[in-house]
């Protein structure tokens, strides 16, 4: 058996960056998952990887604070200083733009990879002497008022005053410890790939609504490319994921009026296209077991939320960001456990995460709706919002995020 300080399960970008974090505070930290003894290759050439994703402002904040930000190769960051959304009845007046130039922020988000952010993770956790690494599996846990005890694949026994769990959707630690999480499929699937283009992208991301539900957003990469998540049905999904290039040219004519190729040009493939399946997940406490706290929820263990807002990873690191500035504050007398350091997490965590996953849901089925009353009021909603400095500014600043490290 062995103890430490603080043990997190997962080796994502969240666990990752968590446990980097708190070993920076001094704490004696663990990290724990199957993958851990394979690196994540830096990325290189004209190829950007499959994972794509938005960084907001919030992400950036927190990567600077963990020294990793400048240490990343901003040639594969594309910074985007404008959105463009789109309606599904291909009128003039059924767009929303929103500009970093007119909120006065030098940037609205970075589009990058996600090997690029895990690969510069993985080098930092190198250096961190307080922090170790465990390439294992997690079989059981046990809770008791000093901690936790996770008992190891291979037969170790790690104790712990704090376990934070970073292991996916199906968390097995959330389950185990009997926190319930409610699940809603969307019946879609993303698929995902890259493009070159021949028109500029201006520094701008692009979202179509479709009737019948399937949205196509096109996010601007470094160099003329574009990073492509279509949300559709599983059915569609599996017949895109069949197209040839050509056929593909065709499609991209086809949908939304060829507003796409208009926009782009003509689009070249540039990765293999790939395809997961879309649900939202909210566990119904960020800490646990009920009894007696010492397991915190972060990531896609907290939440899942649909691609469209390119929010569910910025959510999990503002996870991070915040449970790393409320054991920055700790006050001397109280144990990583203490109950009001937990508790002080999930308060602070469960306002943007409701906010984020009701809007996000809403809108994905606002957008879904078949009816002829639905169709004018989503189209007219975007118009209207689009004639409001004030709304969109609120918009804005909830995309960006807020955290804090004072």
């Amino acid at each position: 058996m062995r103890s430490v300080d603080v043990v997190v399960v997962g080796g994502g970008i969240a666990g990752k960056a968590c446990a980097l974090g708190m070993a920076q505070l001094g704490l004696q930290t663990l990290e724990i998952a199957p993958d851990l003894g394979q690196a994540v290759p830096s990325p290189h050439g004209d190829q950007w990887g499959q994972r794509i994703y938005a960084f907001s402002p919030s992400t950036q904040k927190l990567l600077a604070h963990l020294q990793i930000w400048d240490a990343l190769d901003h040639t594969r960051l594309q910074a985007v200083r404008d959105m463009r959304i789109y309606g599904d009845r291909g009128e003039k007046n059924d767009q929303l733009h929103l500009s970093a130039f007119e909120a006065g922020t030098p940037q609205l988000a970075w589009i990058g990879e996600a090997n690029l952010i895990e690969h510069t993770l993985d080098q930092a956790s190198r250096f961190q002497n307080k922090l170790e690494r465990i390439a294992d599996v997690v079989e059981k846990i046990e809770v008791d008022e000093e901690g936790g005890s996770l008992h190891l694949k291979n037969g170790g026994i790690i104790r712990a005053q704090l376990v934070i769990a970073a292991d996916g959707a199906n968390s097995p630690i959330r389950s185990e410890i009997g926190i319930a999480a409610s699940e809603e499929s969307y019946a879609q699937s993303a698929v995902v790939a890259n493009w070159t283009c021949t028109y500029p992208h201006l520094e701008t991301a692009f979202q179509w609504f479709l009737p019948g539900g399937d949205i196509v957003a096109m996010l601007p990469l470094p160099n003329k490319q574009v990073s492509m998540v279509w949300s559709t049905s599983p059915e569609h999904a599996a017949e895109l994921l069949q197209l040839n290039q050509s056929q593909w040219l065709d499609r991209f004519a086809s949908v939304a009026n060829g507003a796409i190729t208009k926009q782009l040009g003509d689009l070249t493939l540039n990765s293999n296209p790939a395809a997961f399946p879309l649900r939202k997940m909210r566990a119904a406490r960020f800490i646990g077991p009920e009894s007696d706290p010492k397991v915190v929820l972060i990531g896609d263990a907290a939440h899942v939320m649909h691609p469209l807002a390119g929010q569910g990873l910025n959510l999990g690191l503002r996870d991070v960001a915040v449970l790393l500035n409320i054991y920055s504050k700790r006050e001397a007398f109280r144990s990583l456990s203490d109950l009001t350091l937990l508790r002080r997490y999930e308060r602070q965590r469960q306002g943007d995460t409701s906010a984020l996953l009701w809007v996000t849901d809403k809108l994905k089925k606002l957008f879904s709706g078949t009816s002829g009353t639905e169709k004018q009021l989503r189209n007219w909603g975007l118009g209207l919002v689009n004639k409001s400095h004030f709304i969109k500014q609120r918009l804005i600043e909830r995309a960006l995020g807020e955290i804090d490290f004072d």
